[in-house]
């Protein structure tokens, strides 16, 4: 073996002597000739200089890469790819040098448990490997069965698994028990049971925040007019969320340019908070085709806020114009009043297919028209 000190001296590109550091020590037996090697893992992972240093003193006091190659093989044996092993890493690199048998599989082998296996190991752990580092038995163990008390009727922990891939970080351990504390807070809110824990998956990093900061998002929700009781408050919070004050400000003008008034659109937030998260263009531009092209009545919008929400290029335009050709050839014959615009639009594809094909010899002309407007508005779109 060569002698560490002549490859240990780094220069400014720490990332190249490192490298170069590795090519000069012969590497263990690998179990797989699939399994990533470290030089591989270190050549195309975006680490930090420090990180390299970190990595190549270690190295130097062991003088082998036999430990941190098997970790690297454990997480692929583990379902981890060499994409998400490469996260790992980077966001941890400590973790090359865990003890597998005391740290890392009493850890994986819980989360096994829990039912986070293959890519869902890899994306739960690229996103935050920091959780390998937590005491099992203080931190992870406590933390996740308060978690399984909140997530309401999760059967097989799929919430649970959701809530984790999303944020990790709400298995780490607060010295104020914020997590506890922001849970308890909104429940005296009125958000408890299946709606909790809907927020929890949806949101969990706002279970995370400062109580402080939760509070905001709850005075923002109650300063756009909803009500602590109403079933749609926690809907609000969900929306809102990761929207500025400045966005929620934009959009609500964006919907007053359009004719509508400031009493009329906080009544279309409160009956569809989902709203608030629709695009500027796509609000502006389905507003003004369902009152310009398909001549509602601005109630009508005002009462089904919804419909601002559908696809227009693959739902609203294509089914209007399936609407006026069956309007314009009577293919109802007298019972051609009975049939509105707003009752095509929740169909599912399926069923409207279906729809369609209840016109005998006419469906295969309604069929084309309905499927060439799918695709002038999604040219025009691109």
């Amino acid at each position: 073996m060569h002698s560490f000190k002549s490859v240990l001296i780094l220069s400014s590109n720490s990332k190249r002597s490192l490298l170069s550091l590795f090519s000069t020590i012969s590497s263990p037996t690998q179990p797989s000739n699939r399994t990533l090697g470290i030089d591989d893992l270190l050549s195309s992972t975006n680490l930090s200089k420090k990180q390299s240093i970190y990595i190549s003193n270690r190295i130097s006091r062991l003088k082998s890469l036999e430990k941190p190659q098997s970790v690297i093989y454990f997480l692929q044996k583990a379902g981890l790819s060499e994409s998400h092993v490469k996260s790992v890493v980077r966001g941890s690199v400590q973790i090359l040098f865990a003890d597998i048998e005391k740290n890392l599989r009493p850890k994986i082998e819980y989360f096994q448990q829990l039912g986070i296996v293959g890519s869902d190991m890899g994306k739960f752990l690229s996103w935050s490997s920091v959780v390998l580092a937590y005491s099992l038995e203080k931190t992870l163990i406590p933390n996740i069965e308060f978690l399984k008390k909140v997530l309401y009727n999760d059967k097989n922990n799929n919430y649970l698994i959701q809530a984790l891939i999303r944020c990790a970080l709400l298995i780490r351990k607060y010295s104020d028990s914020r997590l506890a504390r922001n849970v308890a807070f909104l429940e005296s809110c009125g958000i408890v049971g299946s709606q909790l824990s809907m927020l929890m998956v949806r949101q969990p990093s706002l279970f995370i925040m400062k109580e402080s900061k939760v509070r905001d998002y709850v005075s923002r929700a109650v300063d756009m007019g909803f009500s602590l009781k109403s079933k749609m408050f926690v809907h609000a919070i969900d929306s809102t969320f990761c929207l500025t004050n400045e966005t929620i400000r934009r959009k609500l003008e964006l919907v007053q340019s359009c004719g509508i008034s400031k009493e009329e659109i906080m009544e279309m937030f409160r009956r569809s908070p989902a709203l608030l998260r629709v695009s500027e263009v796509k609000l502006k531009f389905g507003i003004e085709f369902y009152l310009h092209t398909v001549k509602w009545p601005k109630s009508v919008v005002i009462q089904r806020p919804s419909c601002l929400m559908c696809s227009m290029e693959d739902r609203v335009v294509p089914r209007y114009k399936v609407f006026q050709m069956i309007m314009s050839k009577r293919l109802l014959g007298n019972k051609v009043k009975k049939l509105s615009f707003i009752s095509m639009l929740p169909m599912t594809e399926l069923s409207f297919l279906k729809f369609i094909s209840r016109f005998g010899d006419d469906a295969e002309e309604l069929l084309v028209a309905y499927k060439n407007a799918k695709f002038i508005v999604s040219k025009q779109e691109s």
